[in-house]
C-alpha cells in the first residue's frame, strides 16, 4: 500500500488538491502496478512562517519582496 506524504503552503483550493490527489494517484497505479484504493494520500499545509528556506520563512521573504516591489513603485513615480 503506497502512502505519498504531500507538503504545501497553505492557500491551495479544495478543486487543486483535488486534481493533484488523482494525478498522483493515477502516476502510482502507473508506476507501482496498483490498485487505486490501495494509494494513500496525506496532504499536509502550512503556513507562511512554517516553511523555510536556508533559515527565511515564506512570510519573511514575501513581506521583503512585497517591501521591494513597493520601493520600485515609488521609485517610478518619481
Amino acid at each position: 500500500m503506497p502512502i505519498i506524504e504531500m507538503h504545501l503552503m497553505q492557500g491551495r483550493t479544495k478543486d487543486q488538491k483535488r486534481k493533484v490527489a488523482r494525478a498522483v494517484t493515477d502516476a502510482v497505479i502507473e508506476a507501482l502496478g496498483v490498485r487505486p484504493e490501495s494509494v494513500r494520500i496525506l496532504i499536509t499545509e502550512h503556513s507562511p512562517e512554517e516553511f523555510s528556506v536556508a533559515g527565511v520563512t515564506a512570510g519573511a521573504k514575501a513581506e521583503a519582496n512585497a517591501a521591494d516591489e513597493k520601493k520600485d513603485f515609488q521609485y517610478e513615480e518619481n
